[in-house]
């Protein structure tokens, strides 16, 4: 048979470098990004599927390396991805719940208020922000979608900063009530 492309390029594991041509093991794969599956919340097979695909890997050949069907490999990562959705949106909320700043931003506010606001909550609080004003404000604008459009915050935003200095930024919930 002979080698398709994505099994002639070469990817780089922890033990060795791993030739396409060979049959991959997922097992090698996930033991060198140190995966433990009784400590996730992604089944062993999810895992498998997201580690082939962030190489590149088309989903049918990723069906066709661990006998199933392209559309069965589809579904697979589509549950996997939600599941890591979910788990940040958990490690969002735990950290909310022990942050000792908590700053809530209301869609409209001009996004050069923010710092000064968030660092005052923070002298209030005893924190040091890891963060000057322009990274604070890229942070919020890669966290949260569609969070800042033309200098100004399109939706209610959750900043949360950890007694490290750690900046949390997040969506507030619709359903959420003062």
């Amino acid at each position: 048979m002979a080698a398709r492309g994505w099994q002639q390029r070469c990817f780089q594991s922890s033990y060795r470098p791993v030739a396409m041509d060979e049959r991959i093991d997922p097992d090698e794969l996930l033991a060198a990004v140190g995966f433990d599956a009784d400590e996730s919340v992604l089944t062993r097979r999810q895992a498998e599927v997201l580690a082939l695909r962030e190489h590149d890997i088309r989903q049918s050949d990723i069906g066709e390396l661990l006998g199933t069907s392209r559309a069965n490999i589809s579904s697979i990562e589509r549950n996997a991805r939600e599941n890591v959705e979910k788990a940040r949106q958990t490690v969002a909320f735990a950290n909310t719940l022990t942050a000792p700043v908590c700053v809530d931003i209301e869609a409209g506010t001009d996004i050069y208020d923010i710092p000064p606001t968030v660092y005052a909550a923070c002298d209030e609080a005893g924190v040091e922000v890891n963060y000057g004003s322009s990274n604070l404000l890229q942070l919020i604008d890669d966290a949260v979608d569609g969070a800042i459009q033309q200098d100004t915050v399109q939706v209610p935003l959750r900043i949360d900063v950890t007694n490290d200095g750690v900046v949390h930024v997040r969506e507030q919930s619709a359903e959420r009530t003062e």
